[in-house]
């Protein structure tokens, strides 16, 4: 039997086992804690630092997804430091990435009332459509670099090991072995990746070219074709 520890979560007494993270500790509790990195069913890494939270006594800000509880400490979900944090980072990917498919960062920009246009003026992501597949479309100007769909891909689903992370600091991406189109990599498209981007970034072919206007007739026509090797590796907005 797991040892029980207990812990106080915005003034709320909270028991759970040994080993639980404060994350799970706040969701037990009805406690909201935001997460954009975070994904249930995938190795929890503290990328994206949505989830931070302030421990009493402790220096800095913890990411809550990856910290576990322990005996007597004392949580605080909504502290100035935290929602100053929270904002911050809100605020710069507004500014850079287009958030335009992703609600639920509309309501944490809501809720934690930021303001993207603090970094006007700043880079933004910027980078060609990769069309290069029947199944779905890679539109990077709206990854938030989020590390799902590279998990999903590896240990934690598929072991197909198709993309993964390259770059770094700003210029940081997701592509796969020396930036090949899709289907000249592992892959076996089996949607997954698509299922757990939480932006838009990665979408079905089909659904894309049905935004765009695309007649369903013609849309078969379109994905068949691109299954027959007829593709480009980047192809042109339709919009």
């Amino acid at each position: 039997m797991s040892e029980t520890v207990q812990l106080t979560i915005d003034d709320r007494q909270v028991s759970v086992p040994s080993g639980t993270t404060i994350l799970d500790a706040a969701q037990e509790a009805g406690i909201d804690i935001p997460v954009l990195c975070y994904f249930a069913h995938t190795t929890a890494n503290g990328l994206c630092r949505l989830c931070v939270i302030e421990i009493e006594g402790e220096r800095g800000l913890q990411a809550a997804c990856v910290s576990p509880v322990r005996q007597g400490i004392v949580v605080h979900t909504r502290s100035s430091n935290v929602d100053r944090a929270r904002r911050t980072i809100l605020e710069m990917l507004a500014s850079t990435v287009d958030l335009s498919e992703s609600p639920e960062l509309h309501t944490m920009l809501k809720t934690y009332q930021a303001k993207p246009e603090r970094f006007e003026g700043g880079e933004k992501r910027q980078v060609p459509m990769m069309d290069d597949n029947p199944v779905y479309i890679r539109d990077y100007e709206k990854c938030v670099l989020c590390w799902r769909c590279v998990q999903v891909c590896a240990e934690d689903a598929q072991y197909n090991y198709a993309i993964n992370f390259a770059g770094r600091g700003f210029n940081t991406s997701i592509t796969t072995f020396l930036d090949k189109p899709m289907p000249q990599t592992t892959c076996v498209f089996c949607g997954q990746c698509v299922g757990v981007c939480p932006t838009g970034a990665l979408k079905s072919k089909r659904e894309y070219l049905f935004e765009q206007g695309v007649a369903p007739e013609e849309i078969f026509a379109v994905t068949r074709a691109q299954g027959k090797g007829k593709h480009s590796q980047r192809g042109p907005r339709l919009d």
